[in-house]
């Protein structure tokens, strides 16, 4: 079980723990579109993964120096990232191993096609996206790039994950740590 961090941990955390499996993270970054950040216009994933979201970037006209420039920063925060969560910069390999990957839903699909082609080449058996929402385009192109897609609701004016949520409250850091460990204290007393 792999979550997204920080707001796909949480979501992954009560799957692992109702499963009984192991919980790490895959470390992902979405490429924002400056002025509205929550709109992708594409991601990166550990391992050198780039993803373009050509539709919004066309649509919008955002030319390919202004997605370098937001590119070039948000590779600075992978970098960090995967060092506060302890993370080498390619994924392990998964040897034939089913792997889920949750994160807390999916508006563009950027940064779970990005998790999804940084898993690819890890020899990972069937790749299972998890997702509590997701809008109906973004999962119909996740279909395309993953063995299955679970999503619970696909509603059809989802602008944002976070119109799906009553508290949509940042995941901080150290809430990522702190249910890492907890699976890691799980696994170690006999689960997993």
């Amino acid at each position: 079980m792999l979550g997204l961090p920080r707001g796909g941990v949480p979501v992954a955390a009560e799957i692992a723990r109702a499963l009984d499996l192991e919980l790490d993270v895959i470390v992902v970054r979405k490429i924002g579109v400056p002025g509205h950040e929550e709109l992708a216009m594409g991601a990166i994933a550990s391992g050198d993964v780039v993803v373009r979201n050509k539709d919004i970037m066309e649509g919008l006209g955002i030319p390919e120096c202004v997605f370098d420039e937001v590119l070039r920063r948000e590779v600075a925060e992978l970098l960090d990232r995967e060092r506060r969560f302890g993370k080498t910069a390619i994924p392990p390999p998964f040897a034939d191993r089913p792997v889920i990957v949750v994160d807390d839903g999916v508006a563009t699909g950027a940064t779970m096609k990005a998790a999804a082609a940084s898993i690819r080449p890890t020899g990972a058996g069937r790749l299972v996206v998890a997702l509590p929402v997701a809008s109906p385009d973004a999962a119909e192109e996740l279909v395309e790039v993953v063995d299955r897609l679970v999503c619970l609701h696909r509603p059809d004016d989802l602008g944002s994950v976070g119109q799906a949520y009553d508290d949509f409250s940042q995941t901080t850091d150290a809430q990522v740590r702190r249910l890492l460990q907890d699976a890691r204290d799980r696994v170690g007393r006999g689960g997993a």
